[in-house]
Order: C-alpha cells, then structure tokens, then sequence
C-alpha cells in the first residue's frame, strides 16, 4: 500500500491526521481488503459566505417593473379561448 492508500481501521484510528493531510492538498485512498473503496480529496473552490447588501444602489428596479405588457394583455383579454 502506498502511503497515500491506507486501510479503512487506520483510517477510522486516524481520520483527524488524514484530513489535516487532505487540507494540505493530499489525496488519500480508503482501501478495504487491499481494494480501494473511498478517496478523500481537498475542496476545490470553496465560496465565500455571500453578504447581504452587496449590489446595494446598483440595482435599478422600476417602478412598473411587474405591470402587464400591452401585447400580452391583448392577448388575454381579446384571444381565442382554449381548452
């Protein structure tokens, strides 16, 4: 076994030691009976809590952002009934 695979005993003995080497940008294998059954990696990209406020004075919504466009109206009003 190579020192990046361990056993799945030494893993449950040693996962604190295991995931501070994952953090370190190691990949470790979890092996059963010598057959490879996990592996651990690092988190890749991890995001940034998001802060509420952010586009604060950026954002325009107008006032007649939700009333009804012209055409659809027509639509409703003046168009074919369907089933």
């Amino acid at each position: 076994m190579s020192s990046n695979q361990v056993n799945i005993g030494e893993a449950k003995t040693h996962l604190s030691r295991l995931l501070e080497r994952v953090a370190a940008g190691e990949e470790i294998i979890i092996s059963k009976a010598n057959r490879p059954i996990a592996r651990l990696v690092p988190l890749q990209g991890a995001r940034t809590p998001r802060r509420p406020g952010r586009f604060a004075g950026q954002i325009v919504v107008r006032d007649d952002f939700d009333a009804p466009l012209p055409e659809f109206e027509h639509a409703f009003y003046d168009g074919p009934i369907e089933p």
